[in-house]
């Protein structure tokens, strides 16, 4: 899985094997049921430390949910990028020796359920508090390799080039396993559950679902697409080997790369056109429903429809080329911007959509 001309990480001689593992899918795939298989298996004839990290069981308890249903985006992605933060403490103490120390505004039931998660996994020591601010690693493990598993759906590829970034800031490993199953097969499994995901939620998340693609991104190369058959794989050496080949070669530390800068460039691209086109659908949506309340004739309103979203998708394009500078004849930094000046041009489209003498 390796190539000779592909750098390996740097890591002090002797030190401690580290690797990150993202288990991603749809929900209902059978992710968590083959991390607790995997753990088992790679405790038991390999003698690793393994940590199970599952979002949904760090997560929820730190924002109240009514009948299955999700916190609001916004606080969603914040919670995510606070869990983040545990795994960077946590890489961190692993790394360094030190004590594993809770970062800067930490949700307090969240890291009490990501200590717990530690304890049960013998990752720290059981007599430990349920959630210390600082709090001593297990001295158990001594050199033993040591893979985190996270188990979550990771449906975009951002969100998994954020657990790259951390392998590569502490010399880790990196793997991914992708865990294909029939999107039918996912809604069946999801309706017997206590707390099902919503169905349409579900279909749109494998709507959106990015796969990983290693023929076009170099940081994919460890991924293995993984055949779900009742949250079993019958691939078991495959995993082990690409799991032994995320330990033997971590990602190479950041430095003055121009061909990784190049990688992160274009990562922040596609988070920015999938960021201007949710905002972009949004300001359609909304200036159509405005229409139809009786500002524009309703014989008007299809080609009003076609017009907007004629100028969404000109935005979109130029954001897909690179043209943020100089974007419909302005200056567009920022997702933000890019919407504000949507906005301008959208206005002078409905205008003339109105009556004359509105």
């Amino acid at each position: 899985m390796r190539t000779s001309e592909e750098p390996r990480g740097e890591r002090a001689e002797g030190a401690r094997k580290l690797g990150l593992c993202v288990l991603c899918g749809l929900p209902a795939a059978g992710k968590s049921t083959l991390a607790r298989a995997l753990a088992h298996r790679l405790r038991l004839e390999l003698g690793w430390d393994v940590g199970v990290v599952a979002y949904d069981d760090v997560m929820p308890e730190a924002v109240p949910e009514e009948a299955g249903a999700r916190p609001l985006p916004a606080r969603w992605k914040r919670l995510r990028q606070e869990l983040l933060a545990y795994l960077e403490s946590l890489l961190g103490a692993v790394t360094s020796g030190a004590p594993l120390a809770a970062p800067p505004q930490t949700t307090e039931a969240m890291w009490a359920d990501f200590v717990a998660c530690l304890k049960n996994q013998d990752l720290l020591p059981a007599q430990a508090p349920d959630a210390p601010s600082r709090c001593p690693l297990s001295q158990a493990a001594g050199s033993r390799p040591l893979l985190l598993i996270l188990d979550d759906n990771f449906y975009y590829q951002s969100m998994r080039y954020e657990v790259y970034q951390l392998a590569r800031k502490y010399s880790s490993g990196f793997c991914q396993l992708f865990l294909d199953c029939p999107l039918e097969t996912c809604l069946a499994r999801n309706a017997q559950r206590a707390r099902p995901v919503p169905a349409e939620t579900l279909r749109q998340m494998a709507g959106k679902l990015e796969r990983p693609d290693p023929e076009r991104n170099a940081w994919e190369r460890l991924s293995l697409s993984v055949p779900s058959t009742e949250g079993t794989s019958r691939d078991s050496q495959k995993l082990t080997d690409l799991l032994r080949a995320a330990l033997d070669d971590p990602v190479k530390a950041a430095e003055d790369n121009l061909e990784q800068k190049e990688a992160d460039r274009a990562i922040c691209a596609e988070n920015a056109l999938h960021q201007a086109d949710q905002g972009l659908r949004r300001v359609v949506s909304q200036t159509m429903k405005e229409a139809k309340e009786g500002r524009v004739p309703p014989c008007s309103l299809k080609l009003l429809a076609q017009d907007l979203n004629k100028l969404k998708a000109e935005f979109l394009e130029d954001l897909r080329q690179g043209h943020q500078e100089g974007l419909r004849g302005g200056r567009a930094t920022h997702v933000s911007e890019i919407i504000s000046l949507f906005h301008c041009e959208k206005r002078n489209i409905v205008q003339r959509y109105l009556p004359k003498n509105h």
